[in-house]
């Protein structure tokens, strides 16, 4: 949902996804001189609450002298920012965010006109299109706060279930919501996981079996050492469930995460994403979940399904993906498209590319699990104007990983492109963090960031979204077993993937940004006060800024 008010000089775009609520500001030059900057209360009309909104830096005329993971109110300290996110709203809330420029001192702060805009969250559960994010950062200042930095099975009882619900926010919840639709002999759920380990997700499809529904789950069981084939093997048999399941033994890596459900023998509805049903995989690192009820694209899935549990090898694969999956489709017509892998050259990964550089007034969104491929550095390198993010969990991977460090400097160097690096926050004497935890598990091979989308002007009225299991990547397209959705004109979809975009963009570039002067020199980094006068507008109004397109662009201006 999204909602647009102007008074007196000063504008608030509001987007609401389910769990985030961007606030994009403008504020025209009759009436910016000497703002201080913005004080945000929201009003929660759904559980009667009012409050200011929090932030961690402060003017040191008025500094509280804040303890470690500390917070203060906006309307003592404001955000010296065009843009802003609540990151606690709820699904299905109805809500007022007030904004008021402050300006005067730090030690008088004096308000100007408010601009109030209500708004509605998201429900979770949609008719078509239901998308799920977990929290995706276990490195964070509130997880240390909330559970003392200890891993969940340090926790003993409610907190280790309360950290649990935490970190998956929803994500674990939502699975078994569609696992448990599978209920009754006319129903059948058919899965391909890379990973199946986690104990509640194989009980939910032991339970859905049991009540009669016919399940079956294809999962990585491919020889080799880095494979999840130990891992998968020993958790099934924990559960149970090999009666249920099917391993793929040959190709590549079997990466997919999706289950297809139906209902009197038709496909009606799958699960997609990039979520492997590890401890890892759900609580730490980034990740989501797509729900999509769509008769023709669950039959593609199944159709896929269906050719991956004959084990098929990776030309075999292949050919039939040329006769039944062709990419780019031509004529390109439907609204959610299926795309499926492995297929013969890297046409589709083209195609994703073209679709990225299609835009040539609204920005772009990425995340990269394993560094940026070359047709997607050349869609980056351009200075054009364009606002274009990106987040990543690495610069590169391998013997790569030097020759991709040089890549994302050279590209971040230019002024409309933007890019964050999964990372913690670095300390020292004088900041006020807590320590934060680097990684869930101890086997995690990816960290921070495995989502894998791309989004097209996501805030314009013809957004496209392209989400699921491929890293965007050489082998994701013409080696492994994946697959994709392209998703086009569902301002819904893309409310709430910008927002989880921008809540885990705006915490990785922070401890990013930290970490980049720290090692210029720890002295050099003082991220706790706020400008005492208007300076800190300088680069939201200087043309070419990437903070000059961000306020552009969220503000709706």
């Amino acid at each position: 949902m999204r909602k647009r008010r102007t008074e007196a000089g000063l504008t608030v775009n509001a987007i609401a996804g389910t769990h985030v609520v961007l606030l994009g500001l403008d504020f025209d030059a009759a009436h910016r001189r000497g703002c201080l900057g913005f004080a945000i209360q929201r009003e929660d009309h759904t559980e009667d609450e009012r409050s200011w909104l929090t932030g961690m830096k402060t003017f040191k005329a008025t500094d509280p002298g804040l303890g470690p993971g500390g917070q203060v109110s906006s309307r003592e300290h404001p955000f010296q920012t065009f843009q802003w996110a609540d990151y606690s709203a709820k699904p299905g809330h109805d809500y007022t965010y007030t904004v008021v420029p402050l300006s005067g001192s730090p030690t008088h702060l004096e308000e100007g006109k408010d601009v109030s805009v209500r708004i509605a969250t998201e429900p979770e559960f949609a008719k078509r299109h239901s998308p799920f994010f977990n929290r995706g950062a276990v490195a964070s200042q509130e997880y240390a706060r909330r559970f003392q930095n200890k891993a969940p099975d340090e926790l003993e009882g409610r907190a280790r279930a309360a950290a649990f619900r935490w970190l998956s926010r929803g994500l674990l919840e939502a699975f078994v919501t569609f696992v448990g639709r599978a209920k009754g002999k006319s129903c059948g759920l058919y899965g391909a996981v890379y990973e199946l380990q986690w104990p509640d997700a194989l009980k939910a499809l032991k339970a859905a079996a049991g009540t009669g529904a016919q399940v079956r789950v294809i999962y990585d069981a491919i020889p080799g050492r880095s494979g999840p084939v130990t891992g998968n093997t020993a958790a099934i048999a924990d559960a149970k469930i090999k009666g249920l399941c099917i391993p793929r033994t040959t190709g590549k890596i079997m990466h997919n995460k999706f289950f297809v459900l139906t209902q009197n023998g038709r496909p009606i509805a799958v699960w997609t994403g990039s979520t492997n049903l590890t401890e890892n995989g759900i609580f730490g690192q980034s990740n989501c979940g797509h729900v999509i009820e769509d008769a023709d694209v669950a039959a593609a899935y199944l159709d896929y399904w269906e050719r991956l549990k004959g084990n098929p090898d990776i030309d075999t694969l292949k050919t039939w993906m040329a006769q039944h999956n062709p990419a780019p489709p031509d004529p390109w017509s439907d609204d959610t498209t299926a795309i499926f892998s492995p297929r013969k050259g890297l046409a589709v990964l083209r195609w994703y590319a073209a679709i990225a550089d299609s835009a040539p007034k609204g920005p772009l969104f990425m995340t990269f699990a394993f560094g940026m491929h070359k047709d997607f550095q050349k869609v980056y390198e351009q200075n054009d104007g364009v606002l274009r993010f990106a987040l990543m969990e690495k610069d590169g991977t391998g013997r790569g990983l030097a020759q991709g460090k040089k890549d994302i400097r050279r590209i971040r160097a230019l002024p409309n492109v933007v890019v964050a690096v999964g990372n913690n926050i670095a300390m020292n004497s004088f900041d006020r963090w807590l320590k934060e935890r680097r990684q869930l598990t101890k086997e995690a091979h990816v960290r921070w960031v495995h989502t894998k989308y791309m989004l097209v002007d996501p805030l314009g009225d013809r957004p496209i979204i392209v989400t699921g299991s491929a890293n965007f990547s050489g082998a994701s397209t013409d080696t492994n077993d994946e697959n994709m959705v392209v998703i086009r004109n569902d301002t819904r979809v893309a409310d709430i993937y910008t927002g989880e975009f921008m809540r885990l963009y705006s915490h990785y570039a922070f401890r990013e940004a930290v970490a980049r002067s720290h090692a210029r020199g720890a002295d050099t980094w003082q991220p706790n006060y706020l400008a005492p006068n208007d300076r800190w507008q300088a680069d939201y109004f200087t043309a070419g800024h990437q903070r000059f397109l961000r306020r552009r662009y969220f503000a709706g201006s």
